[in-house]
């Protein structure tokens, strides 16, 4: 039995939020890296978005959602540099540390740039037609 897509990209998701919730809530306890926690959050992060876009854009092509997608994480990572009075007190809860983050970091493009064709690969991978490209 082979699941719908749809239903694959939301048990991606939920794999993909826990693996980050554990990389950067616990990856330090367990030795890894600090560029690890960092930056592979950062890329879990950038392919949870083009999975919720993926999601709530089913109907369109994926390559909408990696746009929609890119786009929210670059908004977010400049939102880093507004800094206001009520962003800086959201920013310094757990919600907005996590959604928002804290401190702006170039690098981090790179971090989304390849969470992002990650999750759009393997989403290929799942997709229609999926197993016509694997044979060939």
């Amino acid at each position: 039995m082979r699941l719908s897509l749809p239903l694959q990209r939301m048990f991606a998701l939920a794999l993909v939020v826990a693996v980050g919730v554990f990389l950067r809530g616990y990856g330090h306890r367990f030795g890894v890296p600090s560029f690890w926690v960092k930056y592979g959050g950062s890329a879990l992060w950038a392919a949870m978005y083009f999975l919720v876009f993926a999601v709530l854009l089913r109907a369109r092509p994926r390559e909408q959602a990696l746009y929609v997608a890119a786009l929210a994480c670059a908004l977010i990572e400049c939102l880093k540099l507004v800094h206001t009075p009520a962003l800086e007190a959201f920013r310094m809860t757990s919600t907005g540390a996590w959604t928002l983050g804290r401190v702006f970091s170039g690098w981090n493009f790179l971090a989304y740039g390849a969470g992002l064709a990650s999750a759009y690969g393997l989403d290929r991978l799942m997709g229609p037609g999926a197993a016509k490209r694997r044979s060939k």
